[in-house]
């Protein structure tokens, strides 16, 4: 019997729902392709949408510290200050404290347009924590979109309320629709005051998660999907996954790798669950594109991160520091802001659509690693950067397809033989390097590696694009 009163998804019932969803034959969305009310609503959701991650900020809030399930690679109770990781944070706040730091940071940061509740725990096993944050947000601050990220297990009782509060975006994190898979990645899950075990416990969460999805879309609350890649557990069976949430209505689906470090002390960190290799979790993503809008610009973050995507200002911004600041909140200044950003948004669509008008043909794709600090913008130092954003380019095209984690290689003034042998062995597959300014020593290992180091401060399409010119008259 199943655990609870939701229909039971047997083999045979999945063959037919997963045979239903390819008939469906949808393309991958483009932007052109999203309902202008939909794009309207994710223009400043960096999470939500790539064009917008280069120019808006974020943060979480870590209130709720309880979670219902365990998985095998998660370890709230690791914490390192560097450490960029789902279920990591410093300090536990009250939701008094979080709207106070939410309204701190709104002015100090005033692009930051989005909050997040993410954990440590999970936001609706802690839900008066949770939804007290939310409203007291919501007061104060109107104009910040709120947001939540969920296992899922809770949701179906919490959609309203949702809905209730204007939460228009949710993330679920669904790493499979088989039962039988589950039982590898959840080794328990605590509903109804019991403890579920095996297949009953996985088929109860999945259960969950498909009635909660499937409440999102008809409450028209946008709804993205995590799956985290786990070779030779849930790899192959993500192909699957990725058209049952799309048959259900997710908007995007965000397919991450497995960190398992060692140190972090998860089960999979221990028992040597290796993550997938970059190359693995690319293949992965276009095998999925095709069925829905694939994010790839995830960065995993912790739950009190702060800034954009890709930088970590949380320690900036630890409670001894924001208590004993004044919050700066102005709606009219960060009206202005945006306003800004959106000037800027509109050139280069208008640079971009004139590229196109000129019909141009399309050549060879090739990957550039990027050094930027956001704004769509080559700006970052070599030295100073602590991930390269990856583009693929076709002489008419730039496109965001990923991004590397590297450690510095300045360090001091300084830099790191080891480090830039890592840095390059990240980066190799690509056939350049952009950056505002690169040291001779790196210049040189990185032409003996093959990629080509170019120095520029210009928008990332154009010094992109004036590389691939000359890329293709040298060979």
């Amino acid at each position: 019997m199943s655990p609870t009163t939701s229909t039971t998804i047997t083999p045979e019932s999945k063959v037919k729902e997963k045979k239903s969803s390819k008939g469906c034959g949808c393309s991958s969305p483009t932007p052109q392709q999203i309902d202008p009310k939909i794009q309207e609503r994710i223009e400043k959701h960096p999470c939500y949408s790539e064009e917008a991650h280069h120019h808006y900020a974020r943060m979480h809030v870590a209130v709720a510290p309880a979670c219902n399930i365990q998985c095998n690679y998660c370890n709230r109770k690791y914490d390192c200050a560097n450490e960029s990781r789902p279920g990591v944070v410093s300090e536990l706040l009250t939701p008094e404290e979080a709207a106070h730091k939410v309204l701190v940071i709104a002015g100090k940061i005033p692009q930051m347009t989005v909050l997040g509740i993410a954990g440590p725990g999970d936001p609706l096993a802690n839900p008066k924590q949770t939804f007290r944050t939310f409203e007291l947000i919501a007061d104060k601050a109107p104009d910040i979109k709120l947001c939540l990220s969920t296992n899922g297990l809770m949701l179906p009782d919490h959609v309203q309320q949702i809905k209730d509060l204007n939460v228009d975006h949710v993330t679920i994190t669904i790493n499979m629709v088989d039962p039988e898979v589950g039982t590898k990645i959840y080794p328990w899950v605590r509903y109804n005051r019991k403890r579920w075990k095996g297949v009953e416990a996985a088929q109860l969460l999945h259960e969950r998660q498909m009635e909660g999805l499937q409440a999102l879309q008809e409450a028209d609350i946008l709804c993205k999907v995590n799956s985290v890649m786990i070779p030779g557990i849930n790899d192959e069976h993500l192909v699957e996954v990725d058209e049952v949430i799309r048959s259900k209505g997710a908007f995007l689906h965000n397919i991450m790798p497995l960190i398992s470090a060692p140190e972090h002390g998860t089960y999979f960190g221990l028992t040597g669950q290796r993550g997938p290799t970059p190359k693995e979790l690319k293949a992965l993503q276009d095998s999925c594109s095709g069925n829905m809008k694939m994010m790839r610009h995830c960065r995993q973050c912790r739950a009190d991160a702060v800034g954009l995507l890709g930088e970590d200002r949380s320690q900036e911004f630890t409670k001894e520091k924001f208590l004993e600041m004044t919050p700066e909140y102005d709606l009219e200044k960060r009206q202005e802001v945006h306003a800004g950003i959106k000037q800027i948004k509109d050139a280069m669509q208008a640079a971009k659509a004139a590229r196109a008008a000129k019909k141009q043909s399309r050549g060879e794709k090739i990957l550039v690693a990027v050094a930027t600090k956001g704004g769509g913008v080559v700006n970052q130092h070599f030295g100073h950067a602590k991930e390269f954003q990856i583009f693929e380019v076709d002489g008419v095209d730039v496109k965001f397809v990923g991004h590397r984690k590297v450690d510095h290689y300045c360090q001091g003034g300084y830099g790191e033989d080891a480090t830039l042998d890592n840095i390059i062995g990240a980066i190799k597959d690509c056939k350049a390097v952009l950056a505002s300014k690169i040291g001779d020593c790196p210049q040189g290992m990185l032409r003996d590696a093959g990629v080509e180091p170019v120095q520029g401060y210009d928008t990332i399409d154009k010094i992109a694009l004036e590389y691939y010119q000359k890329f293709v008259t040298s060979h």
